[in-house]
């Protein structure tokens, strides 16, 4: 079990002062000076966070060594680095690729503690959603809202019958995964699944593709071919896109619901076929009838059992888990050290709508695994960076910037001298007081500047 305070500090020359700091706020921290000690330290026992200390420099030849141990999961590390050195390629790589975040020196304790916090944190919600998307999956599919909870449910209890069903949704929803879901619950599930995706089929091949042909039935028929329909014998049928089905092939089905036998195409044999269907479409059946493009008799012989695939835009904070779900496969895939989603990423897909539901959502993930330059995915990466939401910045925001960076400038030159710091900035002390203590800057119990300081 991993220990939630624990912190390795890795430093050729480490810093007393931050080392205590840790440890005054309850932080267990183990230091290292090399490679082989750090190696030592993150096998020996997890850790939650890790500062790893590029500006007192690295030990000479023991990069690969350091980046081996980097590499390794479940601890949020965060660079400390001296201004412009990120200007080094492969330093810049190292923080890219293995850090959630890098603090510049002088370092401000309190700024390196919150960079640490936040790396732990995003790490543990890393582990809880990875616990909570195995949770969350029935037979391949992902959902934790309550529309999906409710297609679960449904779908055990469809599974135990033979009735057909039909599973209407939009594209990209998955109604192929739910069709599987039914078949490998049900009594069927050691005879075949056959999908057959009726909108991809011409015409003039739907009814060989279905029922099958003899040898010569028609030019280019040189031998026997046996049909999707019989080639599921025992086990379920799939007929997905069932509203793309022309007339006279859907009477040629009616009539197999009705007789459970099929006739191969230049054949004269009837051929008993036991098998369950199961059928889906994105068209509005109802339309389609009254329009003339689907028979009313054959609507009713398949919707028994009716089925409804929410999507994906209606279905809240599932596109989270969708999106963290699909990105540890892919980045597997392609070897990249991706760690998550920029915030900004997050956002615009949550204002997304979504037309190729969860199936476009895999394609944009998938380019970004590849064309991303950092270690999160952000909106341009998902090609969504038009929804982005830019706030405008207030004046009293603005004012509140400027105040903070100048009192920390001030600080800095001034090592902490409160008195010097205020003459410099033209106003009195007890102001200062004020700023720091409304913007934060001080310590709760009011000992003095978050910064480190001397009394002034």
């Amino acid at each position: 079990m991993m220990n939630s305070r624990r912190l390795i500090y890795f430093s050729t020359k480490p810093d007393v002062e931050l080392r205590e700091f840790f440890e005054r706020r309850d932080w267990d921290v183990s230091q290292a000076q090399s490679g082989k000690e750090l190696r030592r330290a993150v096998e020996n026992n997890p850790v939650a966070g890790g500062l790893l200390d590029l500006a007192a420099g690295l030990p000479f030849g023991e990069y690969d060594s350091l980046e081996a141990c980097l590499a390794m999961p479940n601890t949020g590390w965060v660079a400390i680095v001296s201004p412009g050195q990120l200007a080094d390629a492969t330093l810049r790589h190292l923080v890219r690729d293995y850090c959630s975040d890098y603090v510049t020196t002088p370092v401000f304790p309190e700024r390196a503690l919150r960079a640490v916090g936040h790396a732990h944190g995003m790490v543990t919600l890393s582990e809880s959603r990875e616990e909570f998307v195995h949770q969350a999956a029935e037979c391949e599919m992902l959902g934790a809202c309550e529309s999906m909870q409710t297609l679960f449910r449904s779908i055990k209890r469809m599974a135990s019958t033979d009735a057909p069903v039909f599973i209407a949704g939009e594209s990209g929803t998955g109604k192929e995964l739910t069709a599987a879901a039914i078949h490998r619950r049900s009594s069927r599930r050691s005879a075949p699944f056959v999908a057959i995706n009726c909108g991809a089929i011409s015409c003039e091949l739907v009814q060989s593709e279905l029922f099958g042909h003899e040898r010569g039935a028609f030019t280019g028929a040189t031998q026997r071919r046996i049909g999707r329909v019989e080639s599921a014998n025992g086990g379920t049928l799939f007929l997905d896109e069932i509203g793309d089905l022309p007339l006279e092939s859907q009477a040629s089905l009616l009539r197999f619901l009705q007789e459970r036998k099929i006739e191969r195409l230049g054949g004269h044999e009837s051929i008993d076929v036991d098998v369950r269907i199961i059928s889906a479409t994105h068209v509005d059946l109802e339309s389609a009838i009254a329009d003339g493009r689907f028979r009313h008799d054959l609507y009713h012989r398949l919707c028994v059992l009716h089925l409804v695939e929410p999507p994906l835009r209606e279905r809240g904070n599932d596109i989270e888990l969708l999106a963290f779900h699909l990105l540890g496969r892919f980045r597997r895939e392609a070897g990249r050290r991706l760690q998550g989603f920029a915030a900004d990423a997050m956002d615009a897909m949550h204002r997304y709508a979504w037309p190729g539901n969860v199936r476009e959502l895999g394609n944009r993930v998938r380019r970004a695994v590849v064309m991303a330059d950092g270690r999160l995915i952000t909106a341009r990466d998902l090609e969504l960076d038009h929804l982005v939401t830019r706030t405008p910045v207030s004046l009293n925001s603005a004012r509140e910037t400027a105040e903070r960076a100048a009192i920390e400038r001030a600080l800095l030159l001034h090592r902490g001298r409160y008195g010097e710091a205020a003459r410099d900035l033209g106003i009195s002390r007890v102001t200062l007081y004020r700023l720091m203590d409304a913007y934060r800057m001080r310590d709760p119990d009011g000992g003095g500047s978050r910064s480190r300081k001397r009394p002034g």
